[in-house]
């Protein structure tokens, strides 16, 4: 289940907040508040009030939620398939001019509105960075140089040597070896901060575990997953 964190000057004012924000009805959430309205002292009566509550999506929503992060937000953009091509060579041309590998290729495919550009070399651990986060810097970049002027956001997909495919056996196996451990140790844990992207993978991968469950907290980039027991 996803959790978020709202804030206001009374308790009723973080719930509005919330279920505005989230768009939805006070009976798709569970709420939780966090810090009351208490009696404050002479000295903090300059302090602005803040009162915070934790608000959880019920099941019912979660499932659509993060695990359909992807197509929630895809939306048919009409292009030109030769254009965005072509914005995209010109782009990398240039871009690789100022890289010290000078042995890097690349392919473009486009498929039914999807956009894919897969970059292979050598030596070219420098363009993914720590955990992806240079390839995903250069994967936004990309989907703003095609989406340009355009009458909505064009999606890039970015791949360098092979490294979605890689991360993507890593998280799963992470995955397995997390369920088991909650599984030995009946106690939660908590990952590292991940992309929508690879919370999707671990989400996928233990979705039909029938011993463990998992949920997201926290805000982006800093959102996480949590492995627990079913209950």
């Amino acid at each position: 289940m996803d959790t978020y964190i709202f804030e206001g000057k009374t308790t009723n004012e973080a719930i509005e907040k919330g279920l505005q924000e989230l768009k939805v009805s006070k009976n798709k959430v569970d709420i939780k508040v966090l810090e009351t309205e208490e009696k404050r002292s002479f000295f903090s009566i300059l302090t602005p009030r803040v009162v915070k509550v934790e608000m959880t999506l019920k099941e019912e929503k979660t499932n659509n939620n993060e695990k359909n992060v992807q197509t929630k937000k895809e939306i048919k953009v009409e292009f030109n398939e030769d254009e965005i091509k072509q914005r995209i060579t010109n782009f990398l041309d240039e871009f690789f001019k100022n890289l010290q590998n000078k042995n890097l290729t690349y392919n473009i495919e486009i498929k039914e509105n999807n956009v894919s550009v897969d970059i292979t070399g050598e030596n070219t651990g420098y363009l993914i960075g720590y955990r992806g986060e240079v390839l995903n810097s250069l994967q936004t970049i990309l989907t703003n140089v095609v989406s340009k002027d355009m009458d909505g956001r064009i999606k890039v997909l970015l791949n360098i040597s092979g490294y979605r495919e890689k991360r993507e056996r890593d998280l799963e196996n992470l995955a397995t070896k997390i369920a088991g451990s909650v599984i030995k140790t009946r106690k939660p844990i908590t990952l590292e901060p991940m992309s929508a992207y690879e919370r999707k993978i671990i989400h996928l991968k233990l979705q039909d575990n029938e011993k463990v469950q998992t949920h997201s907290i926290g805000e982006e980039p800093y959102r996480k997953i949590v492995v627990s027991l079913k209950k």
